[in-house]
């Protein structure tokens, strides 16, 4: 990558506000100082956990999907199974516990697939992406009293066609789903 002649620098902290605790969530609010002009900005911050998700396949290499209704958006979304990583457990434990609650499904074959910032713009956190494959079910679903989940199994070429008609756009099941599969639309003979 190329550099410019300068490169943006750390913005110094001048103040640091607690704000509410939400449930997922501690917000806080930074005032910080632009170096490019000097002048302040108040800037949120949303305190989180690290998450998980992950790419399940079954042995013939259908992923396993959930679909379940998003407080944010306000509609039911096609994503894949992840949530938030609990106090002092490592991200490969959340990651199979996740699977296992969410979609009773299970697997002895686990590859980590790296970390992304979700959005560091305002999150300070980081989801972690983990592959399971082979994965079989075992177990009914383990639903807390925030989900109401369905799941459904798709080829990669039933993703791509999800993703090009609107119905899968969660940025991080995309995140985790493009290091495991090329998702670009194949063209038409």
């Amino acid at each position: 990558m190329n550099n410019r002649d300068t490169d943006p620098q750390p913005w110094k902290l001048i103040e640091d506000i607690p704000g509410p605790e939400l449930k997922v969530f501690k917000s806080r609010f930074e005032r910080r100082l632009n170096p490019r002009n000097g002048k302040e900005l108040e800037c949120l911050i949303l305190d989180s956990r690290d998450w998980v998700n992950i790419v399940a396949l079954t042995p013939t290499r259908e992923v396993v999907l959930v679909k379940q209704f998003r407080f944010g958006s306000g509609r039911v979304t096609i994503e894949i199974p992840g949530g938030i990583i609990d106090p002092g457990e490592e991200h490969k434990a959340a990651a199979k516990r996740e699977l296992k609650e969410e979609t009773g499904f299970i697997s002895d074959r686990w590859t980590y697939l790296g970390a992304t910032e979700p959005n560091p713009a305002v999150l300070n956190n980081l989801c972690h992406h983990w592959l399971a494959e082979d994965v079989i079910l075992k177990h009914k679903l383990d639903l807390d009293d925030g989900e109401d989940i369905a799941i459904i199994t798709a080829g990669v070429e039933s993703i791509r066609e999800a993703i090009s008609g609107g119905r899968l756009r969660h940025a991080l099941a995309l995140a985790g789903l493009s290091k495991v599969f090329d998702l670009r639309p194949r063209s038409r003979p």
